[in-house]
């Protein structure tokens, strides 16, 4: 069987945890911070944990061996 290519645009945006789930970034915090909150912009900092079964059947189609 030919090998399975990665989507390189996801592998770039998310990442593989020790337990399998999937880590990503949160979008939001690149611009207009002036208008929200600290507490709002700290917890856009943390990545986000990924543990839906749906979403990560179709990632896992994507990037198959990462």
């Amino acid at each position: 069987m030919k090998k399975l290519k990665t989507r390189r645009g996801v592998a770039k945006r998310f990442s593989r945890t020790a337990k399998g789930h999937l880590k990503a970034h949160k979008g939001g915090h690149s611009h207009l911070l002036s208008s929200k909150n600290r507490k709002r912009k700290r917890r856009l900092k943390d990545p986000d944990i990924i543990k839906s079964g749906r979403i990560r059947k179709r990632i896992n189609i994507l990037m198959p061996y990462q």
